[in-house]
């Protein structure tokens, strides 16, 4: 199995981690102390075998016909997914989808937390939703300041590559790209990008012809 395909099998089993976080979760508020595989896989709708599989992964024993034990589980994916700790990041393009993310009030619950964001238009300063607003051309120092290694774009296309690079000149080594365009970026750093027209694309193909999303 080539390099790239085995990525691509590990990345579709971590999207599916935060699932079972909130599937756990729900099941823990309720009173329950164990986690069965075959309950997590029935409220998701998906195979059970593959279900248990990726439990697994997180290195916690599960006890047959019994399940996993509900707080070791719960903290064991929170560890994998690097929930158990704040990651910090900073923000490029405090427009409509910027400042949608500044103000999106769920990342506390993933360990994630905006600590600056920037923006070229002098009238988007100060702060916003309590983070700290600075001029596009302070990424870089600032990003050396804060100590931040992950960076999320959501400026316009022909603003990205130039955004891109002062954050990598800063200490940058992940981006999350909410642009169209790709990147051009060392091999040791990360992106991903958040292709939302596909997405779209997606979903509306599937509401015409009926397919059910998974």
């Amino acid at each position: 199995m080539s390099g790239a395909r085995k990525a691509e099998i590990g990345d579709k089993m971590v999207k599916r981690f935060p699932l079972y976080l909130r599937v756990l979760r729900e099941m823990a508020v309720q009173g329950e102390t164990f986690a069965s595989g075959a309950v997590v896989a029935k409220a998701l709708e998906l195979d059970p075998i593959v279900v248990r599989k990726d439990l697994s992964k997180s290195g916690v024993r599960g006890k047959p016909r019994v399940g996993f034990p509900m707080a070791e589980i719960i903290a064991a994916i929170e560890r994998y997914l690097g929930w158990n700790a704040n990651t910090e990041a900073v923000l490029a393009g405090a427009g409509r989808l910027g400042s949608a993310l500044l103000g999106y009030p769920g990342f506390q619950h993933q360990g994630f937390k905006i600590v600056a964001a920037f923006d070229s238009n002098p009238k988007i300063r100060g702060k916003f939703a309590g983070i700290p607003v600075y001029p596009a051309a302070q990424i870089a120092e600032t990003v050396r300041r804060l100590n931040v290694s992950l960076g999320i774009l959501t400026v316009p296309a022909d603003q990205a590559q130039v955004v891109a690079d002062a954050m990598m000149a800063g200490g940058i080594r992940g981006i999350w790209n909410f642009t169209q365009v790709q990147l051009s970026v060392p091999t040791d750093v990360i992106v991903k990008r958040e292709d939302l027209a596909a997405s779209l694309a997606v979903l509306s193909h599937r509401l015409r012809h009926g397919a059910k999303a998974k």
